[in-house]
């Protein structure tokens, strides 16, 4: 056995029981593990050109993966201003007004991260950022990713001057007299102002997924589920890989949106499988619905505006059909099913796929903001997975319900709001996942937040449903074995077992033991990738 990599004095964490395995130290070999044992065991399966590691009693949890992310957007996305830690219009202005005087004539102006409840009761809409950015060509991206605020001179340069009409569920909204107020909602609607805004050349979008990949990796993780196969995404991938330089695993799953049609489903099914070798495509992502901060969720009642009463796919029976077709072709899907109305849709939908057919095939629900009690046991009946993200509780929504999101739905459906304990009970497998760029990537938060469903920000203010926060267990088998089984690679993937893949996160104590206000700053001393280090703390 030639082992490229040995880790000694470690306590090895079982993510099922979540006991200490009774070894101390693992050997590598191929990519997976090889041996687990005693240090003097396993340190005799060491030559010259093993990497030994003394972890000094650290621990050992196999590798964490994000079940829902979107590295290639996320990286381009997160370039621009960062808006998501103002609270109020007067410190959005202020961040603004200053990126403004740093800006050359005719420069275009990029924010992300904004938060709708900073308008507070005012419209979102570009009036409320007058005159900051007079004159300035500006495309700010709301948290969601679901909408962009336009500047009227991004507008103008777009030549969007009035409503527009797509073949799903976006909107170009306007006032009474018909012109735009600058809200976008939904990707139809946004690209529009996209494609006139100057877009980063292939080097810039490489080092910036590059960098924020090896972020993630010194964040703890070795692995995500891209819910996006956008732009130049595998072409990236690709490139990346290529050169050792990828330091997560990949599962990609590609669009299919409103409007496809037999020949673009066919492309869809047979692109499943290729990739290289840290990435793949597998599934496919598609959308129920939109946002309940923007309207466009699909609910059974509609929100307090009266909106966020349509499906995402202006025939929900289409959808309905394609759903059949993946299934019956073998292809996993993960749909993107916020309100009650779209994730019982997108049940009603699995059901008619299986019927005659319980193929095995592991289909996905995503976000599950609010739903009722009768939808909560289909997920296990139907083996639909529950991928959920609750750091999206934790930092939009608030304990008092006086947030946008909670307003619209009301005291009943919000106090329903990301039910991770209620689905985990009904016998459903709850994945977690951060959605970055929505919410901060750090695998460690998102357990806390799963935990804990407070803030992140502020952790003194009061959780928000305390009644369905997870364990410290139950989250960290959200991102260890829940991805693994989510991806039908429960055989390979998700612990500590030798034969499979060394995908490996150390940390500095028991992210079990340690309060879940403390877990987001508890050490991430190294991560590995097939046994290969993707990350090394200078402590080790």
């Amino acid at each position: 056995m030639r082992t490229s990599l040995v880790l000694l004095s470690a306590r090895l964490l079982d993510p099922v029981t979540g006991h200490l395995l009774p070894e101390t130290a693992l050997a590598v070999a191929g990519g997976r593990i090889a041996a687990l044992g005693d240090d003097r065991e396993i340190r005799a399966l060491a030559d010259s050109s093993t990497t030994v590691v003394d972890l000094k009693g650290a621990v050992v949890t196999p590798g964490l993966t994000d079940g829902h992310l979107h590295p290639v957007s996320g990286a381009e996305l997160t370039h621009g201003l960062d808006l998501s830690g103002c609270a109020d219009l007067a410190s959005v202005r202020e961040a603004l007004a200053r990126e403004v005087r740093t800006l050359e004539p005719g420069a275009w102006l990029f924010g992300w991260g904004l938060d709708p409840n900073a308008f507070g009761d005012r419209p979102v809409e570009s009036a409320a950022l007058a005159p900051v950015l007079d004159g300035v060509p500006t495309l700010l991206q709301l948290f969601d990713a679901h909408s962009m605020l336009a500047s009227p001179r991004a507008l103008e340069l777009a030549g969007v001057d009035g409503p527009r009409t797509f073949d799903q569920a976006a909107e170009v909204v306007c006032d009474d007299s018909g012109r735009p107020t600058g809200l976008l909602l939904e990707d139809a609607a946004c690209e529009l102002v996209e494609r006139a805004a100057p877009q980063p050349t292939h080097a810039e979008r490489r080092d910036r997924l590059a960098a924020a990949l090896r972020a993630m990796a010194a964040a703890g993780l070795t692995g995500g589920h891209a819910m996006d196969a956008n732009g130049e995404s595998l072409a990236l991938y690709t490139e990346l890989d290529a050169v050792g330089a990828l330091p997560l695993r990949l599962r990609v799953a590609p669009w299919c949106q409103p409007g496809t049609d037999a020949e673009g489903l066919r492309a869809l099914i047979d692109r499943q499988g290729t990739g290289g070798a840290l990435w793949r495509t597998a599934g496919v992502k598609l959308f129920m619905d939109g946002t309940i901060d923007n309207g466009t969720a699909w609910l059974e009642h509609p929100d307090c505006h009266g909106e966020s009463t349509h499906a995402f796919w202006p025939d929900p029976a289409a959808y309905t059909h394609i759903i059949g077709e993946l299934h019956r072709a073998g292809v996993p899907t993960a749909t993107h099913a916020i309100g009650d109305a779209a994730v019982r849709h997108v049940l009603d939908s699995v059901e008619k796929a299986q019927a005659g057919d319980r193929s095995g095939v592991r289909h996905r629900i995503e976000h599950i903001e609010s739903v009722p009690d009768d939808t909560l046991r289909r997920f296990a009946e139907l083996g639909v997975i529950a991928s959920m993200q609750p750091t999206h509780c934790c930092d939009f929504t608030r304990a008092d319900h006086t947030d946008n999101w909670s307003r619209r739905l009301g005291e009943e459906r919000a106090s329903r709001a990301w039910r991770c304990r209620d689905l985990r009970d009904s016998g459903a497998s709850v994945v977690l996942g951060s959605d970055w760029p929505i919410a901060p990537f750090p695998p460690l938060g998102v357990m806390a937040g799963a935990r804990h469903r407070r803030p992140s920000r502020d952790l003194a203010q009061p959780p928000h449903g305390p009644e369905q926060a997870l364990t410290a267990l139950e989250a960290l088998q959200g991102m260890t074995v829940g991805p693994a089984f989510a991806a039908g690679e429960e055989h390979e993937a998700g612990r500590l077992v030798v034969g499979h893949r060394a995908d490996l996160t150390v940390l500095a104590d028991n992210p079990l033991t340690v309060a879940a206000t403390e877990l987001p700053d508890l050490p991430v001393l190294l991560t590995a990738l097939d046994g290969r280090p993707t990350h090394r703390d200078t402590s080790l």
